[in-house]
């Protein structure tokens, strides 16, 4: 199965989203989750209009694909603010508190190094989560 990657960033009190292999497929959300759903729906659509008129569009369209949804930090950091607070996610990445709100807010972007931080924070966690069993 081949993948699709969209690029989700946060712009203040929703997310928008775009395919970059599909020119002029974007859309917003309140949600990654609503974000999920308008792809789906906008690349059936986009694909169903191009077919129509005869245009050309990525033949990974043709068969079997899933969407990879690649987060900007702003992004990821708001989408799993329900889930744990800015301080845990300090413990778990190691990257100060105050720092990780301005990442949030998108004051500023991280480094590839501090972004790596989070990721990296964010897969030991992942894994620590799957071992456990109850």
């Amino acid at each position: 199965m081949e993948k699709v990657t969209v690029e989700v960033s946060y712009t203040g009190k929703n997310y928008s989203a775009h395919i970059p292999i599909l020119s002029g497929c974007v859309t917003t959300g309140s949600s990654l989750d609503e974000i999920r759903r308008h792809v789906k729906e906008i690349v059936s659509f986009h694909i169903e209009g191009m077919r129509e008129d005869n245009d050309k569009y990525p033949p990974v369209f043709d068969g079997d694909y899933e969407f990879i949804y690649k987060l900007s930090t702003e992004a990821l950091i708001n989408e799993f603010s329900g889930i744990f607070t800015k301080s845990a996610l300090s413990r778990v990445t190691g990257i100060d508190e105050r720092q990780l709100w301005r990442y949030a807010a998108g004051v500023r972007h991280p480094r590839q190094k501090q972004r790596r931080r989070i990721i990296d924070g964010l897969h030991k966690l992942g894994k620590e989560l799957l071992s456990v069993d109850v």
